[in-house]
């Protein structure tokens, strides 16, 4: 009687992904500066040069855009980046790759070494799940960093 009460207080998960367009219709990253483009479109120019945040880009195995995620908005100097909900997230969209990225207020596209080893946590926990993290650009107004195309990926 006891075990059948506690299952009953279980939580069911549903897990559902609805894209907006049809696959055809979708972006192909090609490089990083594709990557760049449609990141600079999709961010919030007001929010750019004043506050951090950091987004991923969802990509299928054919390299199109399933979409964007805002995972995080901080302060000037910096926000936090949960692996545990950038994953979800990869995961509830089968994403095949992730491009990381963030913007750095300050116009200064140099990758701090907290940036650098966030890049290497996520390459390797996305390893283990079969999700690329394909590349991680800094974003700013101006201009990008891309670690894949400086070899830092």
């Amino acid at each position: 009687m006891d075990t059948q009460i506690r299952l009953s207080q279980v939580a069911e998960i549903e897990v559902s992904y609805r894209p907006k367009f049809k696959a055809s219709e979708r972006p192909r990253i090609t490089c990083s500066k594709d990557c760049y483009e449609i990141l600079l479109q999709q961010w919030d120019h007001n929010k750019l040069e004043l506050l951090e945040q950091f987004k991923i880009m969802l990509l299928n195995r054919g390299n199109k855009v399933l979409g964007i995620m805002n995972v995080s908005t901080g302060g000037v100097s910096g926000t936090i980046a949960d692996p545990k909900l950038i994953f979800a997230t990869a995961l509830k969209a089968t994403a095949s790759g992730i491009i990381l990225s963030h913007n750095h207020p300050s116009g200064q596209l140099k990758p701090s070494q907290a940036d650098i080893n966030l890049t290497k946590k996520l390459k390797d926990g996305g390893a283990l799940l079969d999700i690329a993290v394909l590349d991680h650009l800094i974003v700013t107004s101006e201009s990008y960093y891309s670690f894949a195309d400086e070899g830092l990926l």
